[in-house]
């Protein structure tokens, strides 16, 4: 029996904050891996439920199935790694204005708590649900050694997977725009600032080569981009995210620097072309190398999905396609369907990110109900 809405209001809120005041950046494994622990201690209270912890590089994942079934017809799959923040004090949350407010609150450990009590209650409804779970961490990084790992190497499958990572409480993902995260190298000749005309600056290359690969991004842009309306969003861009170089005397003049643009593109466009692109505008002594490329993700949400949604909300869904990218890309590479919605969520990698309450026991009950409809009737 479903548990009473207040209930299960005030045991999502906790866990939410527990899981925020969890410090699971990329830099602190030892965090990831006292998260794992919070996850499992709920998840081990759960009858009939196997869990398995695998690695790769360094990353951890948790893959949660029925005893005895190797393939679950449905999977929720999320991540517990968040982005880092330098303040000392930033990993704590606040409730305010019916919102959760904290690191990672929206992306997306107001999320893991919602499934930790979907897998907890349809435990208890529909015993026999095949229904499991996957948790990975670095989903900030790429995925390639989380779900990608997973679906790839370890070969974990099932019949379609849940990720409430994308989209909004009655937006559908149904497509997602291609990813390269490329790193910029410059090689130059060092020499003191009073006499540049003896140097080859490495730092003025690299800015120089984002200059121009950033006005060749720019003739993508629309006119008007509102930021409301995500239809205006649909464009290729390119944004550097990060700039440096080892020199640290203020009066010498770099020979290395070094930079990474995240780029996102849309179809037509393939990441072969784009980067072919890139290359005759880098340079000279200006190189590249990706870290992470994603092609572009079609999805074909379930119109079922889309109905219990709107019996909920009471809102008609919006089948929608993202700027952002997400972990169904390699479910989606597998032939695996995927849902790709969540709850309300805001000011996402930024240390008030939140997520609103109200529309994670919605949320909650949407995927209950969506699950059930799959659960076999005796």
């Amino acid at each position: 029996m479903f548990m009473d809405r207040k209930i299960l209001r005030e045991r999502l809120i906790q866990l939410t904050r527990d899981l925020v005041l969890v410090e699971s950046t990329d830099d602190r494994p030892e965090e990831r891996t006292r998260c794992f622990q919070l996850v499992r201690n709920h998840l081990e209270e759960v009858a009939g439920l196997e869990i398995t912890m695998y690695q790769s590089h360094g990353y951890e994942s948790l893959v949660a199935r029925p005893t005895g079934v190797a393939k679950p017809d449905i999977l929720l799959c999320g991540h517990l790694d968040v982005v880092h923040h330098p303040e000392p004090d930033s990993y704590r949350s606040e409730i305010r204005d019916g919102k959760i407010y904290g690191p990672g609150a929206g992306d997306m450990k107001g999320q893991l708590a919602i499934m930790i009590e979907l897998i907890r209650n349809l435990s208890h409804e529909c015993p026999e649900l095949s229904v499991g779970m996957a948790i990975t961490s670095d989903e900030e990084r790429g995925g390639g050694h989380g779900v990608k790992y997973l679906v790839e190497d370890v070969g974990l499958e099932c019949g379609l997977a849940i990720i409430p990572d994308g989209g909004s409480l009655n937006d559908l993902i149904v497509e997602e725009k291609g990813i390269i995260h490329l790193r910029l190298i410059a090689e130059g000749v060092s020499a003191h600032a009073a006499r540049p005309w003896l140097a080859e600056n490495a730092l003025e290359r690299i800015t120089n080569a984002i200059g121009r690969i950033r006005t060749y991004f720019s003739q993508f842009t629309p006119g008007k981009v509102d930021p409301d309306d995500l239809s205006t969003h649909w464009f290729s861009t390119c944004t550097e995210t990060m700039i440096e170089t080892p020199n640290d005397s203020p009066n010498r003049i770099p020979e290395l620097a070094s930079a990474v643009l995240d780029i996102r593109f849309v179809p037509p466009m393939t990441s072969q072309q784009v980067l072919e692109e890139i290359e005759g505008l880098l340079g000279r002594g200006v190189s590249a190398e990706p870290i992470v490329i994603a092609e572009p993700t079609h999805l074909s949400p379930d119109p079922g999905f889309a109905q219990i949604t709107e019996e909920v909300t009471g809102m008609p869904t919006r089948l929608v396609r993202s700027s952002g990218g997400s972990d169904g890309r390699f479910f989606c590479s597998q032939g695996i369907p995927v849902l790709l919605s969540r709850p309300y969520v805001g000011n996402l990698h930024g240390r008030d990110e939140w997520i609103d309450i109200d529309s994670m026991v919605s949320y909650f009950e949407i995927c209950r109900s969506y699950i059930l409809s799959k659960c076999p009737q005796d």
